[in-house]
């Protein structure tokens, strides 16, 4: 597993000075990577390549592992977009419908992963698999 760069405290704040509509771009981008280090937390692997420019990339998810050129499963998508999809205020389905996700291979489904902190109220987020239990009700 790769070494966090990006520490919880400096992520969480990111992540709420961009919900609260106050991140610049820097924050915007420390926001975005602090995601793509989580999804490699909780999917570690090396069969999907998630690339949100130009922000960073993350491989997750057990399977085979590619060497060299692009690899077979690929998601990109884009700053906002990821940020929406990581904190639950965009549906992958609804993403991808609209074009807002290029997903290619067989394993390149995140649906399942995200969403990573839903927000649960204003200002508040929910982390760690106690918050992907509040979105799924009682």
């Amino acid at each position: 597993m790769a070494r966090r760069r990006i520490s919880r405290t400096q992520g969480e704040a990111a992540l709420v000075s961009w919900r609260a509509g106050e991140a610049d771009r820097s924050a915007t981008i420390r926001a975005v990577r602090y995601l793509l280090e989580e999804l490699g937390e909780r999917a570690p692997g090396h069969a999907v390549e998630v690339r949100v420019p130009p922000a960073g990339v993350v491989q997750v998810v057990e399977g085979p592992r590619h060497t060299r050129g692009t690899p077979p499963n690929v998601v990109e998508t884009s700053m906002e977009t990821w940020l929406r999809l990581a904190t639950g205020t965009l549906a992958w389905s609804q993403a991808l419908a609209a074009g807002e996700i290029a997903a290619s291979g067989l394993r390149a489904d995140l649906s399942d992963l995200l969403p990573l902190f839903p927000i649960t109220s204003p200002g508040e987020h929910a982390g760690g698999a106690e918050g992907r239990g509040a979105e799924e009700g009682p």
